[in-house]
C-alpha cells in the first residue's frame, strides 16, 4: 500500500502491479482491491499482474493468461462465466 502512495504522489496516471496482494492478510487485500476500484473509476490505468485469480477477477476489466512469456488468450471480465472449462486447463482454478 506504501507502495502505491509513493507512485501516486508522483503524479503518474498509469500503475503497474507486480504481486500486489502476495503475503498479505485478507483484510489488507481487501482494502488493496477497494483502492485500485476506486483509481479505475478516477482515470487511472492499472496493469496488474496477479496470481490470485479470485483477486484479480474481482478487478480487473480483461484477464490475459500467459504461458511461456507469450500470451495465449484473453477474456473480457463479463466472458468469465461462459469460459470456465477453459480457465480450468489453464490455471487449475
Amino acid at each position: 500500500m506504501l507502495a502505491i502512495g509513493r507512485i501516486l504522489r508522483t503524479g503518474a496516471k498509469m500503475l503497474l502491479l507486480d504481486e500486489p496482494t502476495e503475503g498479505l492478510a485478507p483484510v489488507i487485500v481487501q482494502q488493496i482491491g477497494r483502492i485500485i476500484t476506486l483509481l479505475k473509476q478516477r482515470g487511472y490505468t492499472i496493469l496488474l499482474v496477479e496470481q490470485n485469480f479470485h483477486f484479480a477477477s474481482s478487478v480487473a476489466d480483461r484477464h490475459y493468461v500467459v504461458e511461456l512469456g507469450r500470451i495465449v488468450d484473453m477474456f473480457r471480465n463479463e466472458e468469465l462465466d461462459a469460459n470456465q472449462e477453459k480457465l480450468k486447463r489453464y490455471l487449475g482454478v
